[in-house]
């Protein structure tokens, strides 16, 4: 039998100063620890032990040369955490904040998030400390290859098949693959997320934002509600803040805000027109990581220096980072009534603000489940690329659609309470966790 404190302390020794890490693992155990002292199959494999543990770790130096003709030097990292039920599948996120124990905490998530999209894929993370900020596209270029020719020893179509993060978008990706290329001298579906001239898949980029929307869609009418008038606060504004703005303006819901590091705005005309979406991208696209000009083009409210979540809404979606929705703002959140809270982010809401939210009654889905979307288009992708196809966009929305309302069916099925209270979390933990598991035992150590 497993005891959690025991175990999470034990864990804590072993990986000292991960603490995303480490809470990542608890919100899954704290979940699951009673279907696995159940199951006499679980314990007799030590499905905690080896669940737990990543099957490799690979780190690499990343030597480039900046636009002065000076040697610049990165970390790289691949997180190969589980291949249980499919090859490693996870984004690579180039961002100043990326750490080892970060890329372990994205690619324990990805384990169970694949998981739940039904499709075959394992859980990986990967990425760098390099930021794209303020580079030219020579230097990004410089930088992807010199990142490619390290990485590229360990990812295949059938092995690892990394996609896009923070920090790596279309021109990225595009500077990765053509390097792959070079080096391999083939043609294959190595990486996801790119361009529809090589290999991409239609509806990628807003994958993340539909799929939230979609699973939040069925939460309403979980409970006898719709979309239609719903007033929405979103955090971000990227691709994934963009496609959930979009989406919910389709459902006609009414979005009000989008935010940055500077502050965020308050639109109370909605954030629900063309224009509006482009625009936002088109901010993401100057890399100035500002939202305040939007409020200066179409008559909006800026407010500098905080995030959304103290205005009234019956809906929020956390959009843009782990851990950006803390305590102090789920009291405000409750405070004024909010009904749904959907991360959208990874873990984009830290773990005493959820475990209130949970304990105030908050319909709260977690991020493995909600934002599955864009793994799930990615998933997608790979099965074009090994056919040698491509859909539509309406044959690849329909099939995310189906895999986000699968989801969601999962989570209710594993999470409902005595009380009738649907606890996403749980439900959405034991789902990812059982299909890994099991495989995990039926394959042996």
């Amino acid at each position: 039998m497993y005891n959690l404190d025991e175990f999470i302390s034990r864990l804590e020794r072993r990986n000292p100063s991960q603490g995303e890490f480490i809470d990542a693992v608890k919100e899954v155990l704290e979940s699951v620890i009673d279907t696995v002292n159940s199951n006499p199959v679980y314990l007799k494999n030590r499905i905690l032990d080896r669940i737990t543990e990543p099957d490799r770790v690979i780190s690499f130096k990343v030597e480039w040369e900046n636009d002065e003709g000076d040697i610049e030097v990165n970390k790289g990292y691949r997180v190969q955490f589980n291949n249980a039920i499919g090859p490693y599948k996870g984004g690579l996120r180039f961002h100043s904040s990326v750490t080892l124990g970060t890329m372990k905490f994205l690619a324990f998530e990805q384990v169970f998030k694949n998981s739940l999209t039904t499709l075959p894929m394992g859980g990986a993370k990967g990425g760098s400390d390099f930021s794209p900020k303020g580079k030219s596209d020579a230097e990004i270029m410089r930088f992807c290859k010199a990142f490619m020719t390290e990485l590229y020893k360990y990812i295949g179509p059938d092995e690892d098949v990394p996609a896009g993060d923070i920090g790596v978008g279309g021109r990225e990706i595009g500077f990765l693959y053509g390097q792959y290329k070079r080096i391999k001298t083939v043609h294959e579906g190595v990486l996801t997320g790119k361009g529809l001239e090589y290999g991409g898949s239609l509806v990628r980029p807003e994958a993340t934002g539909f799929g939230t929307m979609y699973f939040a869609s069925d939460m309403l009418k979980e409970k006898g509600e719709e979309m239609e008038g719903k007033r929405i606060a979103v955090s971000g504004f990227g691709n994934v803040a963009w496609g959930a703005v979009m989406k919910a303006s389709q459902m006609g819901a009414k979005v009000v805000t989008i935010s940055g590091p500077d502050g965020y705005i308050l639109d109370e005309d909605g954030i629900n027109t063309k224009e509006k979406w482009d625009y936002m991208l088109a901010l993401r696209a100057s890399n100035r990581d500002i939202v305040s000009p939007y409020a200066e083009r179409f008559g909006a409210k800026f407010i500098a220096g905080r995030k959304p979540w103290g205005e009234k809404v019956d809906m929020a979606f956390p959009c843009a980072i782990q851990n950006e929705l803390t305590l102090s703002d789920a009291k405000e959140l409750v405070s004024n009534n909010v009904s749904y809270v959907v991360e959208t982010s990874n873990m984009g809401v830290s773990s005493d603000a959820r475990e209130y939210l949970i304990e105030n009654k908050v319909n709260f889905a977690p991020g493995k489940a909600a934002n599955a979307g864009g793994v799930a288009v990615s998933g997608l992708e790979m099965s074009q690329n090994a056919l040698h196809l491509s859909w539509s966009s309406e044959e690849v929305d329909a099939r995310l659609k189906e895999i986000m309302h699968n989801i969601h069916a999962s989570c209710v099925e594993h999470g409902r309470k005595d009380d009738g209270y649907i606890n996403y979390t749980d439900g959405a933990n034991i789902a990812g966790f059982k299909k890994v598991a099991d495989a995990m035992c039926r394959e042996g150590y």
